[in-house]
């Protein structure tokens, strides 16, 4: 199987999202040794650290790892696939069986299964609590992979309930994959 893996939000160090997609990554390839990854990975200025990342992997690992890296600001790729839903992500990175997209975009698939992570809903439980641009992304997200994404995984039982809630996806179609922690 080829899967398709959005690692975008690696570039923002120190951050819950990027840490959880950093070492989720990881672990998936690492342990998914029977498949083949394409990582696509789009920043305007901060592309080096998508090499960074994959330099790390574990040599047997990368040779079953393809990057693809796009000079792309990530507000471009919001309003393209998020807003306008154009463009689907087999155009930048080829055929896949699976593709698994970052917690802000949600790209077209012309052919692949989807995935995407879901790490909260506060924007639905505490919309006061955001700017209007972040609660009008993500809701945007949310409901375009109600309909793109066929499997859900949320980093807590909470957000899986929320999200059978807010969203009304069916139980069965989420999987809770808790953050890990670092090793000491």
């Amino acid at each position: 199987m080829i899967i398709g893996i959005d690692i975008s939000q690696i570039v923002y160090k120190g951050t819950g999202v990027g840490r959880y997609v950093e070492r989720m990554v990881r672990e998936v390839i690492i342990q998914g040794s029977r498949h083949r990854y394409i990582l696509f990975g789009s920043s305007l200025r901060q592309r080096r650290m998508f090499y960074e990342f994959f330099s790390s992997l574990p040599d047997e690992a990368k040779r079953r790892v393809i990057l693809k890296v796009f000079p792309l600001p990530p507000t471009l790729l919001v309003f393209i696939w998020n807003r306008l839903h154009v463009v689907p992500v087999e155009w930048f990175i080829g055929d896949v069986d699976v593709f698994w997209s970052s917690d802000w975009t949600q790209p077209p698939l012309s052919k692949a299964k989807g995935v995407t992570t879901i790490h909260d809903l506060t924007v639905y439980r505490f919309p006061e609590s955001f700017s209007l641009n972040i609660v009008t992304t993500h809701r945007e997200k949310m409901q375009r992979s109600r309909t793109v994404c066929a499997y859900f995984f949320c980093d807590s039982e909470s957000t899986r309930q929320d999200a059978h809630k807010f969203l009304g996806i069916p139980l069965k179609s989420m999987t809770v994959v808790y953050p890990g922690f670092d090793r000491l």
